[in-house]
């Protein structure tokens, strides 16, 4: 009797052990079939896309605005078709006139035949993270031209006026053929500089009599700058505003010091965008900059372009890293091995343990973030966490 209910249980104990291994064998064929389907969709939206599909393009921009698997293979297949549009960035305090100055660059370009996309981005949401859609609003006498392409973005919280996603954005558009690709930047302050990273030609838009007029020649903003815009010309004390920014840059450094990029010397103009005064001499400026910047000046702005792109990518990765490394509440020590694939060394603190340390003030930030990576280091040497590609 006893024997019989020992072969029982070693015959529900192999049940039990063959149903486990049925399930994990579902579970990795329904893994693979799922990155099969991201592979298969992703390639169905890009060639749409290329094919000039805009319901496709919208769909692949909005996977890359949210980070999905989908768009890093989209992107991968893309990538390697841009590098051809000519990248506009636009900055700027608000109330400089950054979107209507936009569209009449819209405008411009269009009576020249050019396709144009614009990635707009906005102010977010702090409840639902979207976007206001201002620009898009400013923007609508573009919205029945098939060769004009309005994405509006969120910044989600990320400095510097961009959007995480701004330059995969842009990589979309030049990859599926639009010959200019404008970028907006948010304009809340003196901070959007990144823009400089992501642009061929930067244009920073001022706006005459705005009060303080030392806020309008401070250095941190306007030394990225191409080209300098002093909008709104038909108000008065236009033309003064465009000499004092003349006047600063004349007396502005030739020499590059150390360790630091050259100067620019950005020409001054002066525009009324809502007029379209002014902005055929703009798109003038913008194309001979792009001529002169050919070369070892274009080599060195490409190759900032690329580290911006690869350490936005590298962030991204390390967040996904630690979070992962964080874990569930219930086995944070078990996560490393559980979703990296390594044995985590039971002697070094949890990522839970040191946030949780960090904010008692027992340990420094410092200490707590190279604790950690210590661990990625590890993670990452010896992971086979798999990617789609």
């Amino acid at each position: 009797m006893a024997g019989s209910q020992g072969s029982k249980a070693a015959e529900g104990s192999k049940a039990a052990e063959g149903s486990k291994a049925a399930e994990g064998s579902k579970a990795a064929e329904g893994s693979k079939a799922a990155e099969g389907s991201v592979v298969e969709r992703a390639d169905l939206l890009c060639e749409a896309a290329l094919v000039g599909d805009r319901r496709a393009l919208a769909r692949l921009l909005t996977a890359v605005e949210n980070r999905t698997p989908l768009a890093e293979v989209a992107l991968r297949r893309l990538y390697p078709r841009a590098g051809h549009a000519q990248l506009i960035g636009v900055t700027g305090p608000p109330g400089a006139g950054k979107s209507t100055l936009v569209a009449a660059l819209i405008g411009e370009l269009r009576r020249a035949g050019r396709p144009v996309a614009v990635v707009a981005v906005d102010p977010s949401s702090p409840i639902t993270g979207g976007a206001v859609l201002g620009d898009r609003v400013r923007m609508q006498a573009y919205a029945t031209d098939a060769d004009v392409f309005i994405r509006s973005m969120a910044a989600r919280g990320h400095a510097g006026g961009l959007s995480s996603a701004t330059s995969a954005a842009a990589a979309v558009f030049d990859a599926v053929g639009f010959d200019v690709v404008l970028i907006e930047t948010v304009g809340t302050g003196q901070s959007e500089v990144e823009v400089a990273a992501a642009a061929d030609t930067t244009i920073v838009v001022e706006a005459p009599e705005m009060g303080d007029e030392i806020q309008a020649i401070k250095a941190g903003l306007l030394e990225v700058a191409d080209v300098i815009v002093v909008n709104k010309g038909d108000r008065p004390g236009a033309h003064r505003t465009a000499g004092q920014l003349h006047a600063m840059l004349a007396d502005a450094p030739r020499e590059a010091r150390p360790g630091r990029p050259a100067p620019k010397h950005p020409e001054v103009l002066v525009t009324t965008a809502a007029t379209g005064e002014g902005v055929a001499e703009l798109l003038g400026a913008i194309d001979r900059h792009r001529s002169s910047a050919r070369g070892s000046d274009g080599e060195s702005a490409r190759l900032r372009r690329a580290e911006a792109q690869v350490w936005a990518v590298l962030v991204d990765r390390l967040h996904a890293r630690v979070r992962a490394l964080e874990g569930a509440e219930a086995s944070v020590a078990a996560t490393p091995r559980a979703l990296l694939g390594v044995q985590p060394d039971p002697a070094a603190p949890a990522a839970g343990e040191l946030l949780r340390s960090v904010a008692a003030h027992e340990i420094d930030p410092y200490a707590a973030a190279d604790a950690i990576l210590d661990r990625l280091v590890g993670a990452a040497s010896g992971s086979g966490s798999a990617r789609v590609r």
